[in-house]
């Protein structure tokens, strides 16, 4: 989905992995969710920044450019990326295909 304020990326979190990946797609409560797992623990938001920089990471753009729109307190999150789409969303696509 796009807005003025940037793109929104649906995510699927799996907080407390043995370590950090991205790939994979759920189908989540806002559509066709990217899945991310996280080493932190669902704790005080450590697990959502843990994800917020896992995507900057994975999108390849700056952590700044992401910020979380929708479930601080959820699984299932909604992330904006303000970044240019054209520099980022065939990457996404490739993530939400990779059945890892």
């Amino acid at each position: 989905m796009r807005g003025p304020a940037g793109v929104s990326v649906p995510v699927r979190v799996r907080p407390g992995a043995g370590r950090t990946r991205v790939g994979g797609c759920y189908e989540g409560p806002h559509g066709p969710a990217l899945i991310i797992a996280v080493g932190a623990p669902a704790v005080d938001g450590k697990a959502t920044e843990a994800v917020r920089r896992a995507l900057a990471t994975a999108l390849g753009v700056r952590a700044a450019e992401v910020s979380l729109r929708l479930g601080a307190t959820s699984r299932d999150k909604v992330f904006t990326v303000t970044a240019p789409p054209e520099e980022w969303e065939v990457r996404l696509a490739d993530l939400r295909d990779d059945n890892r």
